[in-house]
């Protein structure tokens, strides 16, 4: 490749400061892409060697997942230096690599940044539970016990328990709204701000163009510690835990959710703004997320976008459901901007948790395509991959094996991609993987797919080239989000091109009429209905009709 070759889809990507709005965003689980170095572990420097696939896809940006050293209790979300590399992923020269290879072609880089906590070997940590006077006393979230020495509050972790953890050192209590060994920053104290807003400026300056940001909602703590209130049974959701959580049972007024953190955010988006860079935050919030993703992103001086869990629920979106989040979004979040998301590296992959057909699978590929906001894909997603059986002995992940067997955890949706059917490690590596690759993702690997035209992985590609190609369907407005039977539906509309989206969300044919005007059929190469003269339309089962007014 020549310099004015490598240059080019750099000049370009510096040179639209709204590049997120409406990007596809391609999540990688670096512990399972590749592995270049044979111990087993994906890593920085497989990414680089499979960068040229995905940017065949046509994503606009990855998305990698936290690669900062760590002692794994969390698989790197437990980050003991936020400014180098664990020497399981490589070294700070194989990430320069990915974001040099990423922009060479036309790929931008975002990376997952975990504030709202580090790990117990972190030497913030190590340093504040020393004594109660040193320098970085403070910067934690540490509270006396109650007279009776229980802890400060009812306040639980996602993990399981209580949400304190007595220190003797200190004697005191430290918060973790996740593991025991993930202890939570203070963001009451402005020196920890400052510490974290350096964090963001050291990974822009080395060529990043956005971050995932992790629990940004649980940022800040009520100061006065008060308790959470219960939640109302009829109201608890697992979107965000298990149900076999009793974190489920509290509604989190005082644990997360702060009006304070807007002022962060704000911080934070003035870091971003002098290198046109962006972020999606991460709302975990079973009751209050779509709202607080509208406050999140409102104007122009918070984030641009947030992740939405709406989608990644247990239950199959039906015509209904998508209408009723659609309009939910206009009426909480009508200034903001969501990222959609159908699965990611938390939840069951979504071809499973629906029960998907191979037909309902590409219709929802192309809805998530249409949709108003942002779109997240997760890696292997574009392969059509269900989650995979791991069995308890060959278990990692410790949410699944606290809560086994009634939640078997994350590693089904970890496992590693299957490049190819030749071994039992599906070309991922050649040595045991971390985690084993079901046999049945070898016959849906990568190589296979790409020789047969009719696979799941050239419908992604050609779903993400229709919204490229389509402008309307990157930031244009909707109107009303609408379902007529089991038919969703709505009107995408940009200088002056309107771009009706009609989805049949079942597996009957269903009867739709186009409103009044002229249509001209698009989107052929995705099955898109034929448009009849007289606008009455019988779609097949999950059959699509995308038609432009003319």
């Amino acid at each position: 490749m020549s310099l004015a070759e490598s240059d080019a889809p750099q000049a370009h990507l510096e040179a639209d400061p709204d590049w997120w709005r409406g990007a596809v965003i391609y999540q990688i689980y670096p512990r399972s892409y590749q592995d270049s170095n044979s111990d087993g572990v994906g890593d920085l420097g497989g990414i680089v060697q499979r960068l040229p696939y995905i940017a065949s896809l046509g994503v606009d940006a990855i998305w990698i997942s936290p690669f900062f050293t760590s002692p794994m209790k969390d698989f790197g979300y437990d980050v003991s230096d936020y400014c180098d590399v664990d020497p399981l992923f490589g070294t700070i020269d194989d990430f320069d690599a990915v974001v040099e290879m990423a922009h060479s072609l036309g790929v931008r880089v975002m990376i997952d940044l975990v504030l709202s906590h580090t790990s117990a070997e972190h030497p913030w940590f190590i340093e504040s539970r020393a004594n109660r006077q040193n320098p970085k006393a403070n910067w934690y979230v540490w509270a006396d016990a109650k007279p009776d020495g229980t802890p400060p509050n009812n306040w639980l972790s996602i993990f399981g328990g209580s949400g304190w953890q007595w220190d003797s050192r200190r004697e005191q209590y430290y918060l973790h709204n996740f593991l025991v060994s993930q202890p939570d920053l203070n963001f009451h104290e402005p020196q920890v701000q400052e510490a974290l807003l350096d964090v963001a400026r050291f990974w822009l300056e080395r060529g990043v163009d956005g971050f995932r940001l992790d629990t940004i909602n649980f940022y800040i703590h009520d100061k006065h510690l008060r308790d959470n209130p219960p939640l109302a049974p009829e109201l608890r959701n697992a979107s965000i835990a298990p149900s076999v959580n009793p974190y489920n049972y509290q509604e989190h007024l005082y644990s997360k959710n702060q009006p304070e953190n807007l002022d962060f955010l704000r911080k934070f988006r003035a870091v971003m703004t002098p290198y046109n860079a962006a972020a999606v935050g991460e709302v975990g919030d079973a009751q209050r997320g779509m709202q607080i993703m509208g406050e999140y992103t409102a104007g122009d001086d918070l984030m641009q976008m947030c992740y939405a869990f709406e989608f990644l629920a247990q239950d199959q979106p039906t015509a209904g459901r998508i209408a009723e989040v659609m309009t939910r979004l206009d009426e909480e979040a009508a200034d903001g901007w969501a990222c959609w998301a159908f699965s990611n590296h938390d939840v069951v992959r979504h071809v499973s948790r629906w029960n998907l057909t191979e037909p309902a699978n590409r219709m929802l590929t192309t809805l998530i395509m249409c949709l108003r906001g942002s779109v997240c894909l997760y890696q292997g997603e574009e392969l059509g991959l269900p989650e995979a059986d791991v069995s308890y002995e060959d278990l990692q992940d410790p949410y699944g094996i606290e809560f086994w067997p009634e939640f078997k955890g994350r590693d089904g949706c970890r496992t590693p991609i299957p490049w190819e059917p030749s071994n039992q490690s599906a070309g991922f590596t050649d040595v045991k993987p971390w985690l084993p690759v079901p046999i049945k993702h070898l016959h849906q690997s990568v190589a296979v797919q790409e020789q047969d035209a009719s696979a799941i992985l050239h419908h992604y590609r050609r779903a993400i080239a229709f919204r490229h190609a389509n402008p309307v369907l990157m930031n244009g407005d909707h109107d009303a989000v609408r379902h007529m039977g089991d038919v969703v539906y709505f009107l995408r509309s940009q200088d002056g091109v309107s771009l009706l989206c009609a989805f049949n969300v079942s597996d009957q044919p269903s009867e739709f009429e186009l409103p009044e005007g002229r249509w001209k059929q698009v989107g052929a190469e995705l099955g898109s209905a034929a448009v009849p003269t007289d606008g009455k339309l019988l779609l097949e089962p999950w059959q699509v009709c995308l038609a432009e007014r003319q």
